[in-house]
């Protein structure tokens, strides 16, 4: 297997393996040897990086530093898109600790069939066409432009596995069923299409992400009626599934109210510092579109509230810093309160013993889908 470089990668690749397994990303050799041998180069020929100011810069693979940044365990942006007022990532190539993390969760052996949602770069497709072969990997990618890239650059390295582009909600029907689904792009609900393309007793490994930071990656099992399963114990985010839909403008914001001000003992920021809470404040009643972020100390210019605001113009401020033992100062705004959820899903946490990821799992039928805490069928749970 050759590159259309003259630049020697292959140590560069040997040392990504022995580092992933030195971390204790990595404990199979059938997958230590598949990253060993793909080079993400050729699969990540260019990329962009954004500096501290939010200026995105582009990169090529083909230089050492270009080697040294493809086989390190960071995410490559590899596609831009030009919005009203900014540059947004609409696709990467993933870590590859992330990546081996779970192909190794998802338990693939060989002989498996498995279908990956989002083709992307590729890579994730070139590390089990190595393992499994090309006839059981199939992939599909809403973006005919990055299939075909992604095509041309797998067959230039010897992979010739199943590719198409489409709505990856769909997943690929004509080849199914498949033992293992892998989805590297995030989605609020999992499609129950996927279900009826497992095979019985397979699984699939998604990132269920209801809005911004509230999620993480759950790993589900297909039973005759269901999908159910735990979500992962290292808190992973990935992009929001595409779809071919058409733009629409946001709706418009409603006239505020007079700032409504009160205290509270939740801590702010739970999508930075407590994102078990953050995802419970979204069937706590949290509406969807809520966006996050901070206001600055105009003096200081350091953190000083976090801030949130919902599509229909309600806001809510909330104090870093507490002002009287352990209380925090909140200012809201707006027809819809958007912290009273916060606050009764940090209850619920508390009130169970601070639940961590593993303790949370998901079922999803044809018709439902529900979040439970500590078994499937706990008195508590909620629709997703």
């Amino acid at each position: 297997m050759t590159t259309h470089l003259d630049t020697d990668w292959t140590w560069r690749a040997r040392r990504l393996a022995d580092d992933l397994e030195t971390r204790g990303d990595l404990t199979d050799p059938a997958w230590k040897t598949a990253v060993a041998a793909v080079p993400r180069h050729v699969l990540v020929p260019e990329a962009h990086q954004q500096d501290s100011t939010g200026t995105w810069h582009h990169l090529t693979t083909d230089s050492a530093e270009g080697l040294d940044l493809a086989y390190s365990p960071t995410t490559l942006v590899t596609q831009l898109t030009d919005r009203s007022t900014h540059r947004e990532s609409t696709s990467s190539g993933t870590k590859p600790d992330l990546i081996v993390r779970m192909l190794e969760t998802l338990d693939i052996h060989d002989g498996h069939r498995v279908l990956a949602i989002g083709t992307g770069t590729g890579y994730t497709t070139a590390l089990l066409s190595h393992r499994l072969g090309d006839r059981n990997v199939c992939s599909v990618d809403i973006d005919p432009e990055l299939v075909e890239a992604a095509r041309t650059r797998l067959a230039s390295l010897g992979y010739h596995p199943t590719l198409a582009a489409r709505d990856g909600a769909d997943g690929l029907a004509e080849y199914a069923p498949y033992e293992r689904i892998i989805a590297t792009c995030s989605v609020p609900r999992v499609p129950w299409t996927w279900a009826e393309q497992l095979a019985p007793g397979g699984a699939v490994l998604v990132n269920v992400k209801p809005t911004v930071h509230a999620g993480n990656l759950v790993l589900l099992h297909r039973h005759p009626d269901r999908l159910e399963g735990r979500f992962t114990d290292r808190w992973v985010a990935f992009m929001t599934m595409r779809h071919h839909t058409h733009n629409q403008e946001p709706p418009a914001p409603r006239s505020t109210t007079e700032p409504r001000t009160r205290s509270t003992t939740t801590p702010p920021s739970p999508w930075w510092d407590n994102r078990v809470v953050w995802l419970l404040a979204q069937v706590h009643g949290l509406p969807d579109g809520v966006t996050v972020g901070m206001r600055l100390d105009p003096h200081t210019r350091q953190p000083a509230a976090a801030t949130m605001t919902a599509p229909d113009g309600s806001t809510a401020e909330v104090s870093l810093t507490d002002s009287t033992a352990g209380r925090y100062d909140v200012t809201e705004t707006g027809p819809t309160p958007l912290w009273e959820p916060v606050e009764q899903a940090h209850h619920t946490w508390l009130e169970h013993d601070q639940p961590d990821w593993p303790r949370l799992g998901l079922t999803a039928t044809a018709h439902h889908q529900w979040l439970w805490i500590d078994h499937p069928d706990s008195a508590v749970h909620w629709p997703l």
